[in-house]
């Protein structure tokens, strides 16, 4: 019976050579980027480096503790939103579904908020704790969607889902307001770059901090790839082929939520990446989570690298927050979902 009810899902995504082509592709892709983007900036770097020339002291230091740890942090949190947009659709069966628009990130944005002026965010344990306040506020909100998501069906629940992200981005938006009236003028400063997004702190002990507590999570929703295939077929059918439906919308919840809970301490918000780069992708490649996700990891990857790039360029020797660059981007792109949905 298992084996039957397996039959329905896309063929074409699963194939082998169709999923190592892509997956070439896209990773070829990161690569590229990565190299253009460690060469370029404020202070260009000589490509000589990369075929063994000797760097000097300056090129060393810019490389080494500017460029590298920057690449890696924005490397793993555009993998992280976007994968986690790739599996909140698949877990709630909607396009619409992303971090940003559920209110996940302003809920971290809060937390981690909250602990910047309230709390000793300057002190040993100050990157520690905006950890675990992103964590605890991506999650509380993140069980909050969830129940209300379960409520409805259909049109009805996407019309839940959004005003619930409105209502939940309105509260942070306010309470943020009264944090930012009481803050200091570092801690505004704080407060502004983590509601813009920005990379511009990231410092090893940033990059180090997304080496960490990322990958888990990114484990996490890869091993949930066929399960989330079995949902697409219905929780009753899912359920008659083994799943269990519970157990797999508690990892993605934890995934995601800790995922987007340290992409939010250590970067900001950063708004509409898990809704375009799966999106986008899901039009390409079609709905199997197997080839989706690490696609998506790929491609939110590439495309927050390549954001920053353009970040630290456009404005040189200013710097453009990033957060801006892909709402810019992601903005239009969900008006013109929504009108074509309707």
């Amino acid at each position: 019976m298992s084996h039957s009810l397996r039959l329905p899902f896309p063929r074409r995504t699963g194939r082998p050579a169709t999923a190592r082509r892509t997956l070439s592709l896209l990773g070829l892709a990161v690569a590229v980027v990565l190299l253009v983007s460690a060469m370029s900036g404020q202070i260009g770097l000589s490509p000589r480096l990369l075929i063994g020339h000797w760097p000097t002291p300056l090129e060393w230091q810019i490389w080494w503790q500017l460029r590298l740890p920057r690449l890696l942090l924005a490397a793993l949190v555009g993998a992280m939103l976007a994968s986690s947009g790739a599996a909140m659709q698949g877990m709630f069966r909607n396009p619409l579904a992303d971090p940003t628009l559920l209110g996940l990130a302003s809920g971290a944005g809060l937390a981690v908020a909250i602990w910047i002026v309230l709390f000793d965010a300057a002190g040993p344990w100050g990157l520690y704790g905006q950890f675990v306040a992103g964590f605890l506020g991506a999650l509380g909100v993140c069980v909050l969607v969830f129940a209300l998501g379960e409520r409805q069906r259909g049109d009805n629940m996407l019309f839940t889902l959004l005003l619930a992200g409105l209502a939940i981005n309105t509260l942070a938006g306010a309470v943020g307001g009264v944090l930012a009236f009481i803050a200091s003028d570092e801690q505004l400063r704080q407060l502004s770059l983590l509601g813009m997004g920005s990379l511009s702190h990231a410092l090893w002990s940033a990059a180090l901090g997304a080496l960490i507590g990322i990958p888990p999570a990114l484990v996490w929703l890869l091993r949930s790839a066929r399960d989330l295939d079995l949902l697409q077929l219905g929780e009753l059918t899912a359920h008659a082929a083994g799943l269990d439906a519970p157990r797999l919308k508690r990892r993605v919840v934890l995934a995601t939520a800790l995922g987007v809970g340290l992409c939010v301490a250590l970067a900001g918000i950063i708004g509409f990446l898990g809704l375009l780069v799966p999106h986008c992708l899901r039009l390409w490649l079609g709905p199997g989570h197997r080839l989706l996700l690490p696609a998506s990891m790929l491609g939110g990857a590439l495309l927050l690298i390549v954001a920053d790039a353009l970040a630290r360029s456009l404005a040189s020797p200013a710097e453009i927050p990033v957060g801006l660059l892909t709402s810019l981007l992601g903005g239009p792109y969900f008006l013109w979902l929504l009108l074509k949905r309707r």
